[in-house]
């Protein structure tokens, strides 16, 4: 029997690889996008839209701060399993929106685990659920993190993650809920959206190379990441799901290197220096700064067989080739007298 999964979150850079794996899988896949003026869905409209759209991808209007629009979700989808990777999820703006992040981070998980514990009492079918953590909870803790490391967050963002952590395992242990957090570290991708700093840099430099811009403006260079890619990522997604057992991994490639050696990797590609092109702004370091995240992978390796696929270099690599081809074609755009930039090549 097709197995059916509902993602939130599902315009976003995980939601839409996670949405190619399900369907690779041969799932139905219903994803819940929020009603607004503004079309998002760069990343998922070779799914739903054009001339092929795939008859097992379905999206429904929703939102995690209403609760009565996830329990009609669950009730119209029936859905199997639950990957919740709707979030407020940018880590600087949390410290400006404080009280929005946490009421969608936070209570929104809440809200979503209700609406399933509900859905499952009155139809009698069980539900398995994925709640999407983040390294960001270990803040201030001491590399490498593990699952027992303690939690020491340094934004509202990352706080507002640790109380759903806890939330998913509450339920978990109170009504016997299959619930999964995934506490995976940074991940990133040609996807990836712009403010972040991976893809930031990787578009600032190609628009540097082709002449579109020459400065890119940055924070703290030294803070040191563990980045990997964000397709093999949601795998162990997945693969938490299948288990006998719910439980809580982290998802991380073991290694991490700084801002500053990202840059080397990224400007190297296009034989550039970039101690010529970057510039650091204080409007972007964080009120509380986190140094370095770096994560150990073991228990997942161990239990469900997951492996990173792709290097930090690969991954480089891919964003910069990827975004090279965007800025090329935004100067063909400005060439030609068009002032619109195109929008972001998120394929």
């Amino acid at each position: 029997m097709q197995k059916i999964a509902l993602i939130t979150g599902v315009t976003g850079q995980d939601g839409s690889y996670l949405a190619e794996l399900l369907l690779s899988k041969g799932y139905q896949v219903h994803g819940i996008v929020r009603r607004a003026s503004l079309f998002n869905t760069d990343r998922i409209d070779h799914l739903h839209v054009g001339e092929a759209p795939n008859p097992s991808f379905h999206l429904h209007y929703g939102d995690l701060s209403d609760a009565g629009a996830l329990r009609n979700v669950l009730d119209d989808v029936q859905p199997d399993e639950v990957y919740n990777l709707g979030a407020q999820s940018h880590v600087r703006v949390s410290f400006d929106q404080p009280e929005y992040t946490v009421d969608v981070v936070g209570v929104g998980v809440i809200r979503l685990l209700e609406a399933i514990r509900s859905y499952m009492k009155h139809s009698g079918k069980k539900i398995r659920f994925y709640q999407a953590g983040s390294s960001e909870m270990f803040g201030s803790a001491k590399p490498r993190q593990h699952e027992g490391t303690r939690f020491e967050p340094r934004s509202p963002y990352a706080c507002a993650k640790v109380y759903a952590h806890y939330q998913v395992i509450n339920h978990r242990e109170s009504y016997g809920l299959f619930a999964c957090n995934g506490i995976l570290f940074n991940h990133e991708s040609p996807r990836r959206g712009e403010t972040f700093v991976t893809r930031k840099i990787t578009r600032a430099a190609t628009r540097i190379k082709v002449g579109l811009q020459d400065k890119l403006f940055l924070g703290n260079l030294d803070a040191k990441r563990d980045w990997g890619f964000a397709g093999d990522y949601v795998e162990a997604m997945w693969r938490m799901l299948q288990q006998d057992q719910p439980d809580d991994y982290v998802v991380a490639t073991g290694e991490s290197i700084s801002i500053r050696d990202f840059l080397g990797l990224t400007f190297g590609r296009l034989d550039l220096d970039w101690q010529k092109h970057v510039e650091i702004d204080p409007r972007y370091f964080r009120p509380a700064e986190v140094d370095h995240l770096e994560g150990d992978p073991g228990k997942s390796r161990k239990f469900l067989g997951w492996e990173p696929k792709t290097d930090i270099r690969t991954l480089a690599a891919m964003m910069v080739d990827s975004d090279l081809r965007l800025a090329q074609k935004e100067l063909v755009l400005r060439d030609a007298g068009h002032a619109e930039a195109p929008r972001a090549g998120y394929r």
